[in-house]
């Protein structure tokens, strides 16, 4: 079973580019983790303040230990994320078999 992690967050106000910035770079580093499948980070269609972070992992041992490094490592670099929110995110964790993963796949635009 893989886990992935989403969150559903907004920006307090003269803070959005910062906090995209922050996030997409935490992104970035879990997608070069080994445990990570992907990382990714959305903007609301209607409201551009609104951000779904999205994160796949090949197991909890995984996601558990990708997270701890952030928070050891980035976090502490530029002290986090927290004080740029709107207010407490949306987070949830969710197991999906790995079998029905693949569908994470990049889009065919053509």
């Amino acid at each position: 079973m893989a886990w992935v992690e989403t969150i559903v967050c907004s920006s307090k106000k003269g803070s959005d580019a910062r906090l995209r910035r922050m996030l997409n770079a935490r992104q970035e580093y879990k997608r070069r983790q080994d445990g990570c499948i992907g990382a990714w980070v959305g903007r609301g269609a209607e409201n551009t303040d609104m951000l779904l972070v999205q994160s796949a992992f090949k197991s909890a041992e995984d996601w558990r230990k990708i997270s701890e490094t952030i928070q050891a490592t980035l976090d502490v670099e530029d002290g986090g994320i927290e004080g740029l929110l709107l207010g407490p995110p949306l987070v949830g964790i969710f197991e999906i078999p790995d079998d029905q993963l693949h569908v994470m796949g990049s889009p065919d635009n053509s």
